[in-house]
């Protein structure tokens, strides 16, 4: 190891031939890794700040060794912020209806009135079948002990439903 430099590469002429010797290559492996020559400058750019701000801490043997783990962190950091903003844009895609036509959002609010109207026009036995089917899920069959009647009694009561759900829906047209 050269003694000779005291204060190493916070010596003035030693940084800035450091920085001529390395920039480019540094440069190049950003640009790389980023695929954008403007995030590539600046991460090089503050690579070098860092390596300045802390040579006293930096032996000059060490510099670029130490250029390059910024550089790597950087880009990681860079990845990791990207996957959260790609995140936070699938989940909240289809929560802005602020966009939407209000012609669109005035005629969607009165099919859903509509709808509720004609669900609310079934006869009991209507209703019960087919909302237990359609909303919670049940099977045929399971409604069928639910409501203790037959497997064809609730498909002739969901069947009834539909028509009549039809019917009502056709007139809103």
């Amino acid at each position: 190891m050269d003694n000779t430099d005291s204060k190493g590469i916070c010596e003035e002429l030693v940084f800035s031939n450091f920085f001529k010797a390395n920039v480019k290559s540094l440069r190049n492996y950003l640009y790389y890794k980023f695929g954008n020559e403007e995030k590539a400058n600046d991460v090089t750019q503050e690579s070098f700040i860092k390596l300045w701000e802390n040579c006293k801490n930096v032996p000059v043997e060490k510099a670029k060794s130490f250029i390059y783990t910024i550089a790597n962190n950087a880009s990681l950091n860079e990845i990791a912020h990207q996957k959260v903003v790609l995140k936070y844009a699938q989940n909240n895609t289809g929560n802005d209806r602020t966009n939407l036509n209000p012609e669109f959002l005035i005629e969607e609010e009165q099919f859903k009135d509509k709808l509720e109207k004609a669900i609310a026009n079934l006869t009991e036995g209507q209703r019960t079948a087919f909302l237990l089917h359609r909303i919670e899920g049940k099977k045929y069959h399971e409604i069928a002990i639910i409501l203790n009647i037959s497997v064809k009694a609730v498909e002739k009561r969901i069947h009834g439903a539909l028509l009549s759900l039809r019917a009502e829906i056709e007139q809103f047209k």
